[in-house]
């Protein structure tokens, strides 16, 4: 799979292994992909760089904010920034998220992942 549109992902996992297979993945396809191990370093990342199109951050890690939180401090720092949260602990409803907002319950296949951020960058 191609993407259809090049992004620029800030990857926010705690997992270092999930985190480079996601990396890989989106590079494979053409994304540019950065990396944070937590929302401590991905607001770091965010701060040096104003091209990022997509975040997409687990919900549960170590760190001075979960991903949800994370999702809302950028939400309000970046309004027009895709956003998609991901979890295998918790279940969003997709409704209840604002706008440009999308939710993936682990285990998501990467083909659903591709998919989702061609889709919040249409």
């Amino acid at each position: 799979m191609v993407a259809s549109n090049s992004a620029v992902v800030l990857i926010v996992e705690d997992e270092p292994l999930i985190r480079f297979n996601i990396l890989d993945v989106l590079e494979d396809v053409g994304h540019v992909a950065l990396e944070a191990a937590n929302a401590d370093e991905a607001l770091v990342v965010l701060k040096g760089r104003q091209d990022v199109d997509i975040l997409f951050t687990d919900v549960n890690m170590a760190g001075s904010m979960d991903g949800i939180q994370l999702a809302k401090r950028v939400r309000a720092m970046r309004p027009n920034i895709g956003i998609i949260i991901t979890s295998g602990m918790v279940r969003l409803d997709p409704m209840a998220l604002p706008a440009n907002t999308a939710f993936l319950p682990k285990p998501y296949m990467h083909d659903t992942l591709i998919s989702t951020i061609d889709s919040l960058m249409a």
